[in-house]
């Protein structure tokens, strides 16, 4: 699972976080989202008013949470697998 991205590693500024990772990996948004091969954008929120919260997923299941912010730099935060999207009912 997303062995693609251990690249990453080298890029930018890791900081030490209690993540499944173990590291936060951090580098410009761009970097980060090329190396996401196959994943596509499943869902995103604001977290504040600097960062964005997004889900990217692949059809296997494979995904990754992914925190944008305002100056151009995404950190990866988690990663997993059998992400299943969910649509909520109508209101």
């Amino acid at each position: 699972m997303w062995q693609r991205l251990i690249p990453l590693l080298a890029l930018g500024t890791s900081a030490l976080a209690e993540t499944p990772l173990a590291e936060v990996i951090c580098a410009p948004r761009s970097e980060i989202v090329s190396r996401l091969h196959g994943a596509t954008l499943s869902g995103s929120g604001l977290r504040d008013a600097e960062a964005v919260l997004e889900v990217w997923a692949k059809p296997s299941g494979d995904w990754v949470l992914v925190q944008s912010y305002a100056n151009g730099t995404a950190c990866i935060l988690a990663m997993g697998e059998a992400w299943e999207a969910t649509v909520p009912p109508p209101a």
